[in-house]
């Protein structure tokens, strides 16, 4: 078995798991943020969106990562 197709299936399952937990806390903060003050719902929602997306980027960058390895095999 060649450990490069292993290591790229590690890579984008802890990625995935990464950015699962991430986009977790993000919406959670959020949800909280929300009810402290829900008057700063408009620029509390911006920000979420700008934190889901940075969270989104590692799965995306580890897919890129995963498929330059794998292309090597």
């Amino acid at each position: 078995m060649n450990l490069t197709v292993l290591a790229v299936g590690i890579i984008m399952g802890l990625a995935a798991v990464g950015a699962g937990i991430g986009n977790g806390l993000v919406l959670s903060r959020y949800i909280e943020g929300i009810a402290r003050q829900p008057e700063a719902r408009g620029l509390l929602f911006t920000q979420a969106l700008i934190g889901l997306g940075l969270v989104e980027a590692l799965p995306v960058i580890a897919l890129a990562i995963g498929l330059i390895l794998f292309g090597r095999i």
